[in-house]
């Protein structure tokens, strides 16, 4: 029997049914809205209209699919992202030293995240200036078009071939010419990456996305090739690298060394040693694998992530809201305030009481790359979304 709803009909009832469809369908496909999108409504009921987007064909699909087996009919308005408006230039290179990723497509929308100079990305949709890009760890966001330089997919094929340089110190300058005396061109943070065009003296002879060039010291940068091949994420380099950042203050949605909020330090940290893992830490405590839940802290090593919140409750699900890593003598290092080291011994002048009290768990990296952790090679060399 044909459903009232294919005449136009929608009745109450059947309504909350095909919403019923629809979460479901969000539900088993995107569990986490920052690394996909779903977003289907009713938006007419005479024909029966679905509106929205997705960045997974096979969930629209299926939606399509489950509503024709029940025979429902439906006039399909739902947007495959990245959009047609996009055009041929689907990716794009972040253009700045620290590009600012929004929630939403305005400068006053919350700080979701940050991306490094030379990051490339896959752009999504357009509003106005700005643009919806996935990163490399595929976390969505808004970026305006100032932060980035769009390019098509032979151009990004065509830059991943380059010579290229990374920036290894915490903060510094590119120059007009090879001299530290010389006009500044930009900023520079930790993880940086520039086009390598030559040398002179000191200097690499260094070009950005949208053309621009410039001299970067030799001593506070490293050929990309050498720095990936010579790069091993060990326990001794994750430590050295969590020192560096001492100091740098807590900044919500940073990932630099400019701000850095709790797992924004912790993917910084993994990310110049040559692994990226997921942005936040209720996704990077589902990566590697589980050491300790019970503080059996003789059992962390250092570079271990440990994992604060609060456990599941009748009426609430388990939440997981800041992450350290393990840096031994039972001592962790995070970003509060700024980056800092606390400890989990109550004898100790630096005891963290608070954060003791609400430790989940800890997960080891080292050796266990599952669950989203890829080498920074990956994203420069072959890059793939």
């Amino acid at each position: 029997m044909v459903l009232s709803i294919l005449l136009g009909a929608c009745s109450g009832s059947q309504q909350q049914h095909l919403e019923e469809i629809i979460s479901n369908t969000k539900h088993h496909y995107v569990p986490d809205t920052r690394v996909n999108e779903f977003t289907v409504e009713i938006s007419k009921k005479s024909p029966l209209t679905l509106t929205g987007e997705t960045t997974l064909a096979e969930a629209k699909q299926a939606l399509l699919d489950t509503l024709s087996s029940q025979g429902i009919e439906v006039v399909d308005e739902i947007r495959l992202l990245p959009t047609e408006e996009i055009g041929d230039k689907k990716y794009a290179l972040v253009n700045n030293s620290v590009s600012n990723l929004r929630s939403s497509p305005q400068h006053s929308a919350q700080l979701a995240t940050q991306a490094l100079l030379g990051m490339p990305l896959q752009v999504l949709k357009k509003d106005g200036g700005w643009y919806y890009v996935r990163t490399p760890e595929d976390y969505l966001a808004w970026v305006d078009a100032g932060g980035i330089e769009r390019v098509s997919e032979p151009e990004l094929d065509a830059w991943s071939n380059t010579e290229k340089i990374i920036f290894t110190e915490t903060y510094g300058f590119s120059y007009r010419e090879p001299s530290s005396a010389a006009q500044k061109i930009s900023d520079l943070a930790t993880g940086n990456i520039l086009e390598m065009t030559g040398t002179s003296g000191n200097f690499y002879h260094v070009s950005y996305p949208d053309g621009r060039t410039a001299y970067v010291r030799k001593s506070e940068a490293q050929p990309l090739d050498e720095w990936n091949q010579n790069l091993e994420a060990t326990q001794k380099a994750l430590v050295e690298t969590s020192y560096e950042m001492m100091g740098i203050p807590y900044l919500w949605g940073g990932t630099s060394t400019k701000g850095v909020d709790c797992s924004g330090f912790t993917k910084t940290v993994y990310l110049m040693n040559g692994l990226i893992i997921p942005r936040d830490a209720s996704q990077q405590v589902h990566a590697g694998k589980l050491i300790d839940s019970q503080k059996n802290w003789e059992n962390l090593e250092p570079g271990d992530l440990l994992f604060f919140g609060s456990e599941a409750t009748e009426t609430s699900s388990r939440r997981v809201v800041h992450v350290g890593m393990w840096i031994g003598n039972n001592e962790f290092i995070h970003s509060s305030r700024q980056v800092r080291i606390s400890s989990v011994d109550p004898n100790a002048p630096n005891y963290d009481e608070y954060n003791t009290g609400r430790y989940l768990e800890a997960r080891r990296y080292i050796g266990n790359n599952s669950g989203n952790i890829i080498r920074t090679g990956d994203m420069y060399e072959d890059i793939k979304f």
